[in-house]
């Protein structure tokens, strides 16, 4: 499903659109929305690439902790 969208651009860049599609053999529609496509797909790159950091950050206080209390009851015990 598709849906049409009106924008404004400066004309220089409207005029690289034109040469860009061209070129590339695609329509300025294809280009945009590849565009769109390719920054959306970052945003999402980036969004879990910070959240595998703050898994692997929360793990590593765990077993920090965990190595403490297991050196604790090993270390008590003799």
């Amino acid at each position: 499903m598709t849906v049409k969208v009106t924008i404004s651009l400066p004309k220089d860049l409207a005029e690289f659109a034109e040469r860009f599609a061209a070129e590339t053999n695609r329509s300025r529609s294809r280009i945009f929305a590849d565009l769109l496509e390719r920054e959306r797909k970052e945003i999402l790159r980036n969004s879990l690439i910070e959240g595998y950091r703050t898994l692997a950050e929360e793990n590593r206080r765990f077993a920090s902790e965990a190595i403490s209390l297991v050196a604790e009851v090993w270390g008590g015990g003799g």
